[in-house]
């Protein structure tokens, strides 16, 4: 399955983004995850949904990110409330058949990226 990332831009700090990824087939069987990159820093897990919709996001997005997924147009979403400097970052969507969350490598199949930024 190929994935296609988009939503991102720049947004003043305490504002918001809605990204979404886009699948070229099925993703109905799919853990769907969002990972984000800054610049000189690893690759870190933001949120995942499994397919039976159980949904974990890494503590520091807890409250202010919101995953979710349309199988029906093989979309998964991540919309980003009260955003903060810290999360700029370039965000990648990703999809594994494997019950794995946190390990990017992980996961099989990945989008491009959508680059967000925030100002203070």
């Amino acid at each position: 399955v190929q994935l296609q990332a988009s939503g991102g831009g720049l947004v003043q700090a305490g504002g918001s983004l809605s990204l979404s990824c886009v699948a070229s087939g099925n993703i109905r069987s799919y853990y769907m995850g969002w990972f984000r990159q800054a610049p000189g820093k690893e690759r870190e897990f933001v949120a995942h949904i499994s397919w039976s919709d159980a949904i974990t996001y890494r503590d520091s997005v807890k409250g202010r990110f919101h995953i979710s997924r349309d199988n029906s147009k093989n979309t998964v979403y991540l919309q980003m409330n009260s955003l903060k400097p810290e999360d700029t970052a370039v965000y990648y969507c990703a999809a594994t058949l494997q019950s794995a969350i946190w390990n990017p490598s992980s996961y099989e199949h990945w989008g491009q990226g959508t680059l967000v930024t925030v100002s203070s």
